[in-house]
């Protein structure tokens, strides 16, 4: 497998993209400010990830997604692991990410991968999705904010 930044004038993935936030006006606004990144096995797109930069010395890791072919193979905690060492090489000095209350296998992820929780944003998915959300039976309300110093 292997990570790297999407070319300039390269379509991103959006099928792959939208897995992760399903507000197409969402992630065509975060493709405008970061830089995305995908997985490519055998010449085809299984990951992406979007680094988008949100303060000084301070970048948000957005839209990671696997195919769900690839589910379960360590993807997601490659993509996870080469956006923070991207960061790092950036001069960036804190990653951040947030994700669902409902995504359980997520939080579990970006824990093993060096995040800790810093905070929530109570019904951040009910205030900016018109649709309400479902992973694991759970309705994804609230934003579970998590942080890594580099």
């Amino acid at each position: 497998m292997n990570i790297r930044k999407l070319k300039q004038n390269e379509q991103p993935p959006m099928e792959l993209l939208l897995l992760a936030d399903p507000s197409e006006a969402i992630v065509k606004d975060y493709l405008t400010r970061g830089d995305c990144y995908v997985a490519e096995l055998e010449e085809r797109i299984i990951g992406v990830y979007v680094l988008l930069p949100t303060r000084p010395e301070t970048v948000e890791l957005v839209n990671v997604a696997v195919t769900e072919a690839h589910h379960g193979n360590g993807v997601g905690r490659h993509l996870v692991l080469d956006a923070v060492a991207a960061a790092r090489s950036k001069g960036y000095k804190t990653i951040e990410i947030g994700t669902g209350n409902s995504s359980i296998g997520q939080l579990a992820l970006y824990q093993k991968c060096g995040f800790r929780i810093v905070g929530v944003d109570q019904d951040f998915f009910i205030k900016h999705y018109p649709d309400a959300i479902y992973e694991n039976g759970i309705q994804c309300r609230d934003m579970v904010r998590l942080v890594q110093d580099l």
